[in-house]
Parts: structure tokens; C-alpha cells; sequence
């Protein structure tokens, strides 16, 4: 019997084969010459620890990481290529999916670029400015409850997880509230938002924001002084400086480096130059200061939150330029979100120009100017940037995302190799990867 992944050894009781596992040949090549000691092992891609669908392939020497890889792609939906078959509104449909833990910041970032594209980025309403930032904060929070619920879990901290999902929960409520929609909502559209806030949600944001204030020192009580959780975080997943900026990672993997770089400051958008908040810091460089890092952000993310509250006025929340701004209308019936009865029947009945445009951006969708723009967000994983290209007509020619998990994830061996096994999830768990924006 012989086989070129596995190498053969003389024992009292026979020959004894060691078969390693892989998928590249030269895992199969190694293989061969490996010592008895060496093993490859493959975490996933069915692992709940490994975030869905990402697989580790691990070369292990007893309980030591020798070398750390990724396999992706197991996730892969098209997501990129199918927006060059929909018009520009019709995109937001599906960049919404692709981090789909962060959807608004996958909306913005394209529409953005498309209004960038448009040269409407000064005449978007202020209303659908302040609406869009309370909408990727409260997204922001979300998120990172997923990072230390999930987490948690990993560790084995259950309180944590329930706690975690919980508190998203009513975020969620929120959202639903707002958009119909609890996940992939495409509610930022070019030019602005599909429709204004509904009844009631500003008193049940408010109701949100004392609930959440009281239940964020929970996590303090529960993880941050924990002489357990701390002892299996500290030291963990180690990245410098050096290292992030040599792999270009960003987020809050980037600031426990101490490095206060954020979006939202450096290169604002959306009016976040107007606002109060900190860019909360690390000098660990490693998964604690991470975990620390994110529940500053829920923090801040809070504050931001109610000051777009105090400073919602009436108004618009889409364009003036009725070639461009969607014209339907929303409302909640029986069936749940649609479009309004009334305004069919307004516009179907009483302006023939309102008819026209309707059915034309429906159909066709408005022209872009051709020329290729970069526009950037500080999602909760770090730089979110769409690259939008346009070749002067209703679809996109390529729309190219900057998903910060898939250049994060570059990080994993940097922070796994000369490690042990136990210690890959926890450091995995802190890069926080979504392979939905990974594989796209």
C-alpha cells in the first residue's frame, strides 16, 4: 500500500501509516517528508466556532500552532457580479447581503459612491443625513453584541451569549419598526432613504436607549474583571502596529495597537464631523483590548445615537430631483410593508408626470455619469470602501467592495502561528469575521 500523503514507520504491531489532511499539493508534497509528529488539522468550514463558513487549516506540532491558513469561498454568492444586471436601485438590494451583519454600512458605502458618481452628495436632506448615522449606530451596537455574545459562547461563557442576543434583540425590534425588515433592510437608497421614520419610533428609540444604558454595565460586571475570561483573552492574538499596517488591517483589531484611526474622524462623511464622540483605544494588541475597544464603541455608538435624536427636524429624507428620487411610497398593511395604496391611486389618477417617472425608474432606473469613485465608512470591523464604476448607464459596470473581514482575516496567522490550539478561536473571535463580506 502507498499513498503520497502518507508516510510509513515500522512498529511492534506493523507498519503504521500517518495520513495528514489538505487540499494543496503541497500539503501532499510535506507530507511526505513530515516527521511523525507533524499534523494538519482542519477546523471547519462546519465549525460554529469559525463564524459559519471559514475553514482553518491548521499544521500543528502536539498542541502548537506551526502554520495557520484560511480557506474561503465557501460563502461565495455573486453578490458583486449580479449588480452589473439590476439598475442603481435595485443594487441596494444586494450590497445589503453581503456583510449582513452590518447592512447599513454595506448601503451606505455604495450609496455614497453613487451619489458621488451623481454629484448630489451636497443635496441629500439633512433629515435622511441624521437618519442614516442613528441607523449604522444602532447597527454598529448590533454588531458588536454579535462579537461578544459569539464570542462569549466560544469560551464557553453561555451568560454572556444570552445576554448579548438578548440586547440585539431589541435593536432588531427597531429596525423592523423602521424598515420592515430585520436584516437587509435596503433602506439607504441613492439620493436618500425609501421612507421617514414611522409612528412611534423615535419614543421606542428613546425607551431603547434607557434599556441599553442600564444593561451595558452588565458586560462589565460579567467579562471585563473576570479573572478567567481575562486569563484566556490577554496576550492572545497578538498583532502590533508593525503588523496591522503591514496587512493593512483595520478596525478595532487596528486601534488596541493604540492608533485612534476612525473613519468618522479622519475622513468624515454623513455629517459625523458634527458630532460628539471618542474614538475609544488599546495599547494590549491583543483580543482583550479588542473586547474592551467594542464595548467603548456600543459607548459611544449610544451617544451618537441621541444626539441624532435632539437634532431630527422635519423635512425630506429624498432628493428634490424627481429623475432621480425613487418615487414610491411605503406603507404598513395587512401583508406588512408595501407600497402605499393611496399614493398609487394619486399618482396613477392625478399626474400623469409623476406616472411617467414612476415607470421609468422602475423599469430603466436613471443614468449615471461614467467615472469610477472610492467611497468609505467605518463599519464596525474597520474600512468598509465600495469602489463604483459607471459607464454612463442605468447599471452599475462594476462595483468592486473593500470588506474589512476578508483583509482582517489576512491577520490569522500572524496572530495563531507559535500559539496553541485552544487560543486559534479566541483569536479568531476577536478579528470577528463575516464571511458573507469575505466571499461576497
Amino acid at each position: 500500500m502507498t499513498t503520497p500523503s502518507a508516510s510509513a514507520r515500522e512498529t511492534t504491531e506493523g507498519t503504521v501509516y500517518t495520513v495528514t489532511g489538505g487540499d494543496w499539493d503541497e500539503f501532499v508534497q510535506s507530507a511526505v517528508k513530515a516527521d511523525d509528529e507533524r499534523i494538519v488539522l482542519n477546523m471547519g468550514p462546519q465549525h460554529p466556532s469559525t463564524h459559519g463558513v471559514l475553514r482553518l487549516i491548521l499544521e500543528i506540532d502536539g498542541e502548537t500552532v506551526t502554520e495557520a491558513r484560511c480557506g474561503i469561498g465557501y460563502l461565495h454568492t455573486g453578490i458583486e457580479k449580479n449588480l452589473e444586471f439590476r439598475n442603481w436601485t435595485q443594487g441596494t438590494t444586494f450590497v445589503t447581503r453581503a456583510d449582513y451583519l452590518t447592512p447599513f454600512f454595506n448601503e451606505q458605502a455604495y450609496c455614497m459612491g453613487v451619489e458621488r458618481l451623481l454629484g448630489i452628495e451636497d443635496q441629500i436632506p439633512e433629515r435622511a443625513r441624521v437618519i442614516r448615522v442613528l441607523l449604522m449606530e444602532l447597527n454598529r451596537i448590533s454588531s458588536h453584541l454579535v462579537a461578544i455574545a459569539t464570542g462569549g459562547m466560544e469560551l464557553g461563557a453561555t451568560t454572556i451569549m444570552v445576554y448579548g442576543f438578548r440586547d440585539r434583540e431589541l435593536i432588531l425590534d427597531v429596525f423592523e419598526l423602521i424598515t420592515g425588515l430585520r436584516m437587509n433592510h435596503a433602506f439607504i437608497r441613492p439620493g436618500g432613504l425609501a421612507q421617514d421614520l414611522p409612528p412611534g419610533a423615535i419614543d421606542q428609540l428613546r425607551e431603547f436607549l434607557k434599556t441599553m444604558k442600564k444593561n451595558l454595565p452588565e458586560y462589565d460586571k460579567l467579562a471585563t474583571g473576570n479573572p478567567i475570561f481575562k486569563a484566556r483573552l490577554q496576550d492572545i492574538g497578538y498583532l502590533d502596529l508593525a503588523g496591522c499596517m503591514a496587512l493593512g488591517v483595520t478596525g478595532p483589531i487596528l486601534r488596541s495597537t493604540g492608533l485612534a484611526h476612525d473613519l468618522r474622524k479622519t475622513d468624515p462623511y454623513c455629517g459625523y464631523e458634527t458630532y460628539d464622540f471618542d474614538v475609544p483605544t488599546a495599547d494590549t494588541c491583543d483580543s482583550y483590548g479588542r473586547f474592551l475597544i467594542r464595548l467603548e464603541e456600543m459607548r459611544q455608538s449610544l451617544r451618537i445615537v441621541e444626539q441624532c435624536l435632539d437634532r431630527l427636524q422635519p423635512g425630506p429624507v429624498m432628493v428634490a430631483d424627481k429623475k432621480i428620487a425613487w418615487p414610491a411610497q411605503l406603507a404598513l398593511g395587512p401583508d406588512g410593508l408595501g407600497n402605499s395604496l393611496d399614493h398609487i391611486k394619486k399618482i396613477m389618477g392625478t399626474s400623469m408626470e409623476a406616472l411617467i417617472h414612476h415607470f421609468k425608474l422602475v423599469t430603466e432606473g436613471f443614468r449615471v455619469p461614467p467615472g469610477q469613485v472610492y467611497a468609505a465608512v467605518e463599519s464596525p470591523r474597520g474600512e468598509l470602501g465600495a469602489h463604483v464604476v459607471s459607464d454612463g448607464g442605468t447599471r452599475p459596470y462594476r462595483v468592486h467592495f473593500r470588506d474589512p473581514s476578508f483583509t482582517n482575516l489576512q491577520a490569522m496567522a500572524a496572530m495563531c502561528e507559535g500559539g496553541q490550539v485552544a487560543d486559534v478561536i479566541v483569536a479568531v473571535a476577536s478579528i470577528d469575521p463575516v464571511m458573507g463580506g469575505v466571499d461576497r
